[in-house]
């Protein structure tokens, strides 16, 4: 069984999946820039006839979606080291606890993450039932935004409410997006090499 949730997008969870998830701070985006990458994945959707073209037009809209944030003008809290720090460690706090984390990299204004949601339990049915994305996002969320409001002395949104999620298909996948997670600040021109990235993190094992 698969849980289904809604925000503004719909969202899928199979259940022991692996996802990776890119959140990011409220404003970083413009409202127009918004529309028009919108625009821009519906129109490229609504020509795709197969899964594989529907999944490479995802790709696309995505490598838009972390352009314009790598541009943005809007807020970029995370750049100060404690608020990055307040993030890393909310991360892998929940680690083994809620899920397995395999990597993740923290921007001045977006978080790339990946990782696995554990088994909670077995329902009554004897189905397996995994930790929900939904309440590990709300959960992370909202503790990181109250720790990050209070050192920056502010009120109000400080993540954008969506996140965008996918589930990573096979290993080849995974390997690919780990990848980009963590050369994202090289890409960036933060670093020369990713390890030298201070808020990035790889599984060991």
């Amino acid at each position: 069984m698969e849980e289904f949730y809604k925000r503004k997008l719909p969202h899928m969870q199979p259940k022991g999946a692996t996802l990776f998830v890119t959140f990011r701070l409220a404003g970083s985006l413009p409202q127009a820039a918004i529309a028009q990458l919108r625009a821009a994945r519906e129109t490229e959707m609504h020509v795709a006839t197969t899964n594989e073209d529907r999944y490479l037009a995802e790709r696309r809209h995505f490598g838009r979606f972390d352009e314009q944030l790598h541009q943005s003008t809007g807020p970029h809290y995370l750049q100060q080291p404690a608020l990055a720090q307040i993030v890393a460690d909310s991360l892998h706090h929940r680690n083994q606890r809620v899920y397995r984390l395999d990597a993740f990299t923290i921007l001045s204004n977006h978080v790339h993450v990946v990782f696995a949601p554990l088994q909670k339990g077995v329902h009554l049915d004897d189905t397996t039932q995994f930790h929900k994305l939904s309440k590990i996002m709300q959960s992370l969320k909202r503790h990181t935004a109250q720790e990050c409001n209070k050192l920056l002395g502010r009120q109000g949104a400080f993540w954008q409410a969506e996140s965008y999620d996918h589930i990573v298909r096979d290993e080849a996948e995974w390997e690919r997006i780990v990848w980009y997670v963590l050369n994202n600040p090289v890409k960036a021109g933060l670093v020369s090499e990713w390890e030298e990235w201070p808020y990035t993190y790889l599984r060991s094992d």
